[in-house]
């Protein structure tokens, strides 16, 4: 089910590409690049929230204010908590196998870093660098280690203790959660 890169899902995830107009007919256009959009998410174990990277994922991030506006988030878990590297969330199947049935693409730039706080997509490696669905990762370790192989989601930009703490509450062997962590609600704001 996990791969060794670490961030993968299962492979059953859809593999229909769409692109930023495709993402407009599902009911959310493209976001301006000059504006900033923030995703929060309220779990049960606090909040935290996130500024997209419109910049380099136009489409990713489209996709998932789209997924946020839907409500998709809302009542999924964080079902891979792995201490000291990432905490995943993002599947409605909760075992690392779902998404949203289609997939998007934003190849990362060849300098790409995962380190602290960096929000990026999961993927399975049979995907192609950057193809992204619902499930996401939050770095929780200085540096993940990670090839430029994942679409950057965004950055922390508050509530990084709670992530830090949910980032605890894994099992390093299993990379289970230890307690269920629930994300009660997914909002996006834009300034």
């Amino acid at each position: 089910m996990l791969l060794a890169a670490g961030c993968g899902g299962g492979g059953s995830e859809e593999s229909a590409t769409t692109t930023a107009t495709e993402t407009s007919s599902s009911g959310r256009p493209a976001l301006d690049p000059s504006k900033t959009y923030t995703v929060t998410l309220k779990t049960n174990k606090g909040t935290f929230a996130f500024d997209l990277d419109v910049k380099h994922s136009p489409n990713t991030t489209a996709s998932f204010v789209a997924l946020v506006e839907k409500g998709f988030f809302d009542g999924l878990t964080f079902h891979r908590i792995v201490p000291g590297f990432v905490i995943q969330g993002g599947d409605p199947n909760g075992n690392g196998t779902g998404g949203p049935g289609y997939t998007t693409v934003d190849t990362p730039p060849s300098d790409a870093k995962y380190t602290k706080g960096v929000v990026a997509m999961a993927k399975t490696a049979a995907q192609a660098p950057g193809t992204a669905g619902s499930q996401f990762f939050v770095v929780t370790g200085a540096d993940a280690g990670l090839p430029p192989d994942y679409a950057l989601l965004g950055k922390v930009s508050s509530g990084m203790d709670v992530v830090d703490k949910i980032g605890k509450l894994g099992d390093p062997t299993t990379q289970q959660p230890t307690t269920r962590v629930v994300i009660e609600k997914a909002t996006v704001s834009e300034s």
